[in-house]
């Protein structure tokens, strides 16, 4: 009888429905393109009738969010091309790439804010806005709300790292427009200098977000993993009746979807049909418990020093 000796099994098919969850995806970047079209074109034109530093300042974040949005787009576009032979993956780290691209953009946009309300706060204009650009205000930041929600959910549906990147940006613009609220509102009560505190801080919340994207892309290109989840995925390894020690686990994000490297010990008296059947429960068990679109498990016998302990 043939006897187990040192083993790996593959799994690199990407799922079928991959490539119709961007696709859903999608729907959420364009969503938050129409309302930054519609929003910022408003907020500019209300807040320059106005003469509300906060409101105008909300409405350039609104206009280069544009830009980011259409990024999304792009990177959700180019994550859906097929594997070739340069990309046996796929192309789907396209996503987080695109992703980073926005927090550059967001970054550059909450800089010029900063850069234009701290210029008018020291030019001394301190003109108290309309208290209509106020009203204005807090309608986008519904509006935006209820876009942010949208996306969370989709994101959170689709585990996409771009659309999350996304809706992350629209949460911020939903409280980048009720502080511009306070603040127009706040300088009604003669206090007119708290529309330019309100632009100031845009700017930082747009600087803040532009930060977290940025951090969270970069972990991810460079293959960083959450602890949490390494540890979740070798209490899954554990679980599988056959496995005797768990050598080595590692996992890395790929765009929306996760690769795993696995290292099990078996008893080496296995046949190797027995032991390929280990694999494939590892394999259907991470499957099962975490997004996994590729599992690759290398199996060896186990070692005498192993069995002592």
């Amino acid at each position: 009888m043939e006897k187990l000796v040192i083993g790996n099994v593959k799994r690199s098919v990407v799922p079928l429905n991959a490539y119709e969850e961007i696709r859903k995806g999608e729907r959420g970047a364009w969503i938050s393109i129409a309302a930054y079209l519609v929003l910022s074109a408003f907020k500019l034109i209300c807040g320059y009738l106005f003469a509300s530093s906060a409101l105008v300042a909300d409405g350039i974040n609104n206009a280069t969010d544009i830009v980011a949005s259409v990024a999304v787009l792009v990177g959700l576009r180019i994550s859906q091309k097929p594997p070739d032979s340069d990309h046996a993956y796929g192309h789907f780290r396209a996503e987080t790439i695109a992703a980073l691209l926005a927090s550059f953009i967001m970054a550059v946009v909450g800089l010029q804010v900063l850069v234009e309300a701290v210029r008018s706060w020291y030019a001394g204009d301190y003109t108290a806005p309309n208290l209509w650009a106020a009203g204005v205000a807090l309608i986008c930041a519904v509006v935006m709300l209820g876009v942010y929600r949208y996306n969370s959910r989709l994101a959170q549906k689709i585990n996409s790292q771009a659309l999350h990147a996304a809706a992350k940006d629209n949460r911020s613009d939903a409280w980048v427009s009720i502080g511009a609220a306070v603040g127009i509102v706040g300088s009604q009560f003669g206090l007119p200098w708290l529309d330019k505190v309100a632009a100031i801080l845009v700017g930082l919340l747009i600087c803040k977000t532009a930060w977290e994207i940025f951090r969270d892309s970069t972990h991810l290109l460079t293959d960083g993993f959450d602890q949490k989840q390494l540890t979740d995925l070798r209490s899954a390894v554990a679980r599988v009746p056959g496995v005797e020690t768990i050598k080595d686990v590692k996992a890395r994000v790929h765009g929306s979807h996760v690769l795993v490297d696995v290292v099990i010990e078996v008893d080496g008296g296995l046949t190797l049909v027995e032991g390929h059947e280990i694999c494939n429960q590892v394999e259907a068990r991470l499957k099962r418990s975490h997004n996994i679109m590729h599992v690759h498990v290398h199996v060896e016998p186990r070692s005498e020093e192993t069995h002592l302990s």
